[in-house]
């Protein structure tokens, strides 16, 4: 796929958002950030958080687990650490500044892997999730939460003509669920569940199951 989306848009678009996003966004993002949380609390105790962005969803990790939290954007992490310097967090390992599609991680480091709200971001999505592959463990799970564009229908033709406008501020209207299981079926994961939850489902939680080594045994 094109990389139709810069980097550069998107740090600029979010060092912009990030004074003001916990107060427009906290509450939209709600139901599909606890429904993402909820998804990797049963994957295991090692958890990477992709777009952790202001670290709305920090809180809601419990004790015992480890939770890595990056973010391209250096100020929406600055909000996000100060949110761990006032809270009684105990879960959260770290925060850095990292490419999704550039992970600094190890192979297989993680029991679950959250993008929170930024698939549609990545100038490419394909070696993001990629790179979530490399570092999920075997048997784990890569969740997903996101507007995911319509694929027929009316919306789906206003969400394409609005792509466009959309990419000037640094994401993809017309983004489709397809593409996900594209990719999944390439690389090995199934698509264990795609969720819509929120306000009329406008957002989809998305969870694709590490099917690698039971294909290949099975191969």
């Amino acid at each position: 796929m094109a990389k139709d989306i810069d980097l550069s848009t998107i740090t600029k678009a979010y060092a912009k958002w990030a004074p003001v996003y916990d107060m427009i966004y906290s509450r939209i993002l709600r139901p599909g950030r606890n429904e993402a949380v909820k998804a990797a609390l049963a994957c295991g105790r090692e958890i990477l958080e992709v777009g952790v962005g202001t670290g709305l969803s920090l809180g809601d990790y419990p004790a015992g687990y480890r939770v890595t939290g990056i973010d391209l954007s250096k100020p929406m992490l600055d909000k996000a650490a100060e949110k761990l310097a006032g809270l009684p967090v105990h879960a959260v390992t770290g925060l850095a500044v990292m490419d999704a599609c550039r992970l600094g991680f190890r192979d297989a480091t993680f029991d679950a892997v959250v993008g929170q709200y930024m698939i549609t971001l990545v100038p490419d999505a394909e070696v993001a999730l990629d790179e979530f592959a490399r570092v999920v463990k075997p048997g784990g799970e890569i969740i997903l939460v996101n507007h995911i564009g319509a694929e027929k229908g009316l919306v789906a033709m206003l969400e394409k003509a609005a792509a466009p406008l959309a990419k000037r501020v640094g994401w993809r209207s017309e983004f489709q669920l397809q593409r996900i299981r594209t990719w999944a079926q390439q690389a090995g994961f199934s698509v264990a569940s795609a969720k819509r939850v929120g306000f009329a489902g406008f957002f989809t939680v998305v969870r694709l199951r590490d099917a690698r080594m039971a294909k290949a045994e099975a191969a």
